[in-house]
C-alpha cells in the first residue's frame, strides 16, 4: 500500500509531520531566547545587512532559521529587527537582517522562530496538495520512489526519464563536471533554473563555479545568475559573489531605473518648457513673414510711383520736341503739359503715404525679429526631445510612467533571472518562491536536503528535475530524512 503512494499523499504526510514538529518545538520551548554579548556588521547592500552575532559557547542556530534580534534587555520597548541565519562562524551566527543595528552591536537577545518556520513549510506543502492546479507537479511525482516515507519501500534505482536526471557518484569533482556543463547548456537554451543546495556555503560555492563556467561559455553571467541571499563567501573560483547577490543586483537595477526616470523627467520638463516657447516663436515668425510681405509690397508700390514720376518729368522736359502725333495721342489719354505735373504731385502724395506705412512695417519688423529668433542650438535640442517623446509613446504615456509608483518588485525581478541559486529551506519557507515558476530544478547534494524542502522546490518546476549527490550518502539509508530547522540547541 505504501508503494502506491500518490504525490498528494506524500505532500500530506510531510505536511502533517512538520505540523507535529512545530507543536513539539513549542511544547519543549525550543524557541527560548538566547543572550548574545555582542555583534558587528559584516556587510551591507541595498536594504539588507549581514551581522556576525556572538553566541554563548555550545549554542547553535541552524541555517535559514528566522530570528528576531532585540537590542538590550528583552523587557525593553525596542522593536525587534527581523533576520535569518545564513551561516556560522566560531561561536557566532551570520544573520541577514532587514534593518540596521549599527556597525557595532551591544548585548542582544536572539529570539528564534523555529516553530513558525516549520509551520510555514507545512502550510506550503498542504497548499501544494490541496491546490495542485496552481503548481506543476508532474516532475515532482518522479520523487515519490526516492522520498517515500517507508525506507524499505524506496527504490534506489528508480528509472530516469526526460523529467528526472540523477548524478550519483562518490567524487564531488566528477559530479560537478557533469552538473555544471548541463546547467550552462540549459541556460544557453533560455531555461529558467532553480539551483538549490543544503546550506549557504555550498550554494555560494556552486554559484561561483556556475558563474565561471557561464563566463567562459561565454555568456553574460552577471545578468543571468543571482544568489538569492547575501553570499557568505566573498570570492569563489575568481568570481566576486557580491556582484551576483539578488539584493545587490536589484538595488543596482532600481538605482539605475531611478536615474533613468530622473533623466526622463528632466527631458520631459525641458520638452514642456520648449514646446510653448517654440510655439510662440513660430507664431511670431508667421507675423514677421506677413509684415515682411507687406514691406515688400510697399517698397514695390513706392518704386512704381517713383518710376512714374521720373517718366513724367522726362516727358515734360522733352514735350516740345515730341512728334505732333505722339502729343495728340498723349492728350487723348489726359497726359499733357498741364496734367503731367498734377500726376507727379499726386504720386508724391502717394509716396509720402506709402513711406508712413513702410516705416511702420519696418518698426514692426525690427520688433518681431528678436521675438521670432530661435537660438542656434534650440532647434536640434527640441527635435531630439520630440523624437524621444514620440519613441516613448507620447506625452500621455510619459506622464503615466512618471506618475507610476516605484516599488521594488522582488517577484518581477527574480522572474527575469535565468538562474536563481539558494538553499532548499529558503525556497520552502520564503513566500516569494510560492509565486514564481522555473523550468528546471537542480538539486546539488540532494541526499542532504530534507524531503519536505525538496518537494516544496520540485513543485515550482515545469519540466525537469536534476538530482546530484554522493553515492555513499545515498546508500547510508539516511538520505532525505525529516531533518528540519528545529530551533537553537546547546
Amino acid at each position: 500500500m505504501m508503494r502506491a503512494m500518490k504525490l498528494s499523499d506524500l505532500l500530506y504526510y510531510y505536511s502533517r509531520a512538520l505540523a507535529e514538529e512545530s507543536r513539539a518545538v513549542l511544547n519543549r520551548n525550543g524557541d527560548t531566547p538566547i543572550a548574545s554579548p555582542n555583534g558587528r556588521q559584516m556587510a551591507a547592500v541595498g536594504t539588507l545587512l549581514l551581522y556576525k552575532i556572538a553566541l554563548p559557547a555550545g549554542t547553535h542556530l541552524p541555517e535559514d532559521l528566522p530570528v528576531s534580534l532585540v537590542p538590550g534587555d528583552t523587557a525593553s520597548d525596542l522593536e525587534p529587527t527581523e533576520g535569518v541565519v545564513i551561516g556560522h562562524a566560531p561561536d557566532a551566527a551570520l544573520v541577514q537582517t532587514y534593518e540596521s543595528l549599527g556597525q557595532n552591536v551591544g548585548p542582544t537577545t536572539i529570539v528564534p522562530d523555529a516553530a513558525g518556520f516549520v509551520q510555514t513549510v507545512s502550510q506550503r506543502l498542504s497548499i501544494m496538495a490541496t491546490q495542485a492546479d496552481k503548481f506543476t507537479l508532474g516532475p515532482a511525482e518522479r520523487l515519490i520512489p526516492w522520498l517515500h516515507p517507508d525506507e524499505t519501500a524506496r527504490t534506489r534505482t528508480a528509472p530516469e526519464s526526460a523529467a528526472l536526471t540523477t548524478y550519483w557518484t562518490d567524487d564531488l569533482a566528477e559530479r560537478r563536471s557533469k552538473l555544471i556543463p548541463l546547467i550552462v547548456t540549459l541556460a544557453r537554451n533560455n531555461k529558467r533554473l532553480l539551483v538549490i543546495s543544503p546550506d549557504h556555503r555550498r550554494s555560494d560555492e556552486l554559484t561561483g563555479l556556475i558563474a565561471r563556467a557561464l563566463k567562459y561559455a561565454p555568456l553574460p553571467y552577471k545578468s543571468l545568475i543571482t544568489r538569492y541571499e547575501m553570499p557568505v563567501e566573498k570570492t569563489v573560483a575568481t568570481i566576486a559573489l557580491g556582484e551576483l547577490g539578488f539584493e545587490a543586483q536589484m538595488h543596482q537595477f532600481y538605482a539605475r531605473s531611478r536615474a533613468d526616470k530622473a533623466a526622463l523627467r528632466k527631458k520631459y520638463e525641458r520638452f514642456r518648457e520648449l514646446t510653448p516657447l517654440l510655439a510662440y516663436k513660430a507664431e511670431k515668425q508667421r507675423d514677421l513673414n506677413e509684415v515682411r510681405l507687406l514691406e515688400w509690397r510697399l517698397v514695390t508700390q513706392m518704386t512704381d510711383l517713383q518710376t512714374k514720376i521720373k517718366a513724367n518729368t522726362e516727358t515734360l522736359a522733352a514735350y516740345e520736341s515730341l512728334p505732333l502725333m505722339k502729343r495728340l495721342a498723349m492728350q487723348t489719354v489726359g497726359r499733357n503739359m498741364t496734367s503731367l505735373p498734377e500726376y507727379n504731385r499726386l504720386h508724391e502724395q502717394q509716396i509720402t503715404e506709402v513711406k508712413v506705412e513702410l516705416d511702420e512695417a519696418q518698426r514692426r519688423i525690427a520688433a518681431l525679429t528678436p521675438e521670432a529668433a530661435i537660438p542656434k542650438d534650440l532647434k536640434p535640442e527640441y527635435k531630439d526631445l520630440k523624437d524621444e517623446v514620440k519613441r516613448l509613446g507620447g506625452t500621455k504615456q510619459i506622464r503615466e510612467l512618471l506618475a507610476a509608483e516605484e516599488g521594488t518588485n522582488r517577484q518581477a525581478f527574480v522572474q527575469n533571472k535565468r538562474l536563481v541559486a539558494t538553499t532548499a529551506a529558503r525556497v520552502a519557507s520564503d513566500p516569494l518562491f510560492a509565486k514564481v515558476r522555473f523550468d528546471v530544478l537542480i538539486a546539488d547534494e540532494a541526499p542532504r536536503i530534507p524531503a519536505a524542502y525538496l518537494l516544496a522546490a520540485a513543485g515550482l518546476v515545469r519540466e525537469r528535475l536534476v538530482l546530484s549527490g554522493d553515492t555513499k550518502e545515498l546508500a547510508a539509508g539516511k538520505s532525505w530524512e525529516l531533518a528540519t530547522t528545529a530551533g537553537a540547541t546547546k
